[in-house]
């Protein structure tokens, strides 16, 4: 099995990259994806996409090839690629379609490709981020699943095959940008007191507790500061999002659970911050744009132009405080008592917050029943590492099996 701190061999240094960096863009189609596409757009001699994946979103995939000229293009099951054929064809793109979870895993491990976006959403991202930690590629994380159900063995696995990861979450890359740049994972020789992640609270921050099981879908994917997924925003509505990030955290800096806090800042402008022993606190600012931190990592070691508008300061009222409340969130307490425990906890609460979110979304369930989901199937002793990806998707779909057969108890 990996160990605890099998991510201490991580370092974040600064490698210059190719020129043009050739790229594998996994999830294309969702938000993380169609920002990175945008920032690409902006910088034509830096960068040649190799590769698009985009389950089943084939008029948008087809647009992007058109637009991109990937060599191949990934979708997630024959129907789904002969339909996109069809468009290809029509509009005379020569991508070629591929189709599957094996596709995936070629397209992000293929010889071509200097650098890998993983921005698939859920657990399913894994194998295809782990193929591109296995052929040392550099990987610019957003898929935050991949740490939060496989911490150890990732780490171990980029490590050991000299992988650069680089976090693109706004959260992680805030972090990133004010660590020193030799930190790999040294908290006390740096002086770092604690890691900071900020938190808007969502939109049912100041809501009644009273109307919480009344909350319907619509509501709940309407985030106040950020443009998102169905899912990552309803995860920010029950804070569970930012319980996965202090997973993701722990393992991306190797920073103990108890130097992790979360506050909650409902304006979205500082992104995270770093407490220093001295007393000193550095925070990275910026609106509320994703193509930030992705044009952050993919310009590494230069600062490239992203798109998004000068942080005003003059339109700044205030930037308000406040820590969460376990009552508000217990989902967030949920991932607290996960990462704490360690082993497999964390994928066990991945994967049933992933299966009562999707009922959720699908008027299965109640907004209060994915916390109850969530505690169900971590109600056992999971403190036992999984030390290989065989083990690890097995405990994951056992989790969602489990977590099924009690959503069907509260219908």
């Amino acid at each position: 099995m990996p160990s605890e701190n099998a991510s201490d061999g991580i370092r974040y240094k600064v490698i210059p990259i190719m020129t043009p960096q050739v790229l594998t863009i996994l999830g294309s189609t969702g938000s993380i994806g169609e920002s990175t596409l945008d920032v690409v757009s902006r910088h034509p001699e830096k960068f040649r996409v190799f590769a698009l994946a985009g389950h089943k979103q084939v008029e948008k995939l087809a647009a992007q090839c058109q637009t991109f000229h990937p060599e191949y293009a990934v979708v997630a099951d024959a129907e789904h690629a002969a339909r996109l054929e069809a468009l290809l064809k029509r509009d005379g793109t020569a991508t070629q379609v591929l189709h599957g979870a094996q596709a995936l895993v070629d397209v992000a491990s293929a010889d071509e490709v200097s650098g890998v976006m993983c921005a698939i959403v859920g657990a399913v991202g894994l194998p295809s981020a782990l193929a591109a930690a296995q052929k040392g590629k550099t990987i610019y994380l957003a898929n935050k699943e991949t740490l939060v159900v496989s911490g150890a063995l990732f780490m171990e696995t980029a490590r050991a095959n000299g992988a650069a990861v680089l976090p693109v979450d706004s959260e992680h890359n805030a972090v990133f940008q004010v660590l020193p740049r030799d930190y790999a994972g040294r908290l006390n020789e740096h002086g770092i007191a604690s890691i900071i992640l900020t938190a808007s609270g969502g939109p049912f921050l100041t809501a009644d507790l009273n109307t919480f099981d009344s909350i319907t879908p619509d509501q709940a994917v309407k985030h106040p500061n950020w443009r998102m997924g169905r899912k990552i925003s309803v995860d920010s509505a029950t804070m569970m999002n930012k319980g996965l990030e202090l997973i993701e955290a722990h393992w991306l800096f190797n920073c103990p659970p108890d130097k992790l806090e979360v506050v909650i800042h409902p304006q979205s402008v500082i992104h995270s911050m770093v407490r220093y022993r001295d007393g000193s606190v550095l925070a990275q600012l910026g609106n509320p744009d994703m193509r930030t931190p992705i044009a952050y990592c993919l310009g590494l070691p230069e600062r490239i132009d992203s798109g998004v508008g000068d942080l005003d300061f003059d339109a700044l009222s205030a930037l308000t405080f406040q820590k969460p409340d376990f009552d508000r969130f217990p989902c967030l307490k949920l991932a607290y008592e996960a990462m704490n425990a360690g082993g497999a906890a964390p994928c066990v609460l991945n994967a049933a917050n992933e299966t009562a979110v999707a009922a959720f979304l699908d008027g299965q369930i109640k907004f209060t029943d994915i916390a109850k989901t969530v505690a169900h199937c971590l109600a056992q002793d999971f403190s036992d590492g999984i030390g290989d990806i065989g083990g690890l998707l097995a405990q994951d779909a056992q989790t969602r099996a489990q977590a099924r057969a009690f959503i069907g108890t509260l219908r």
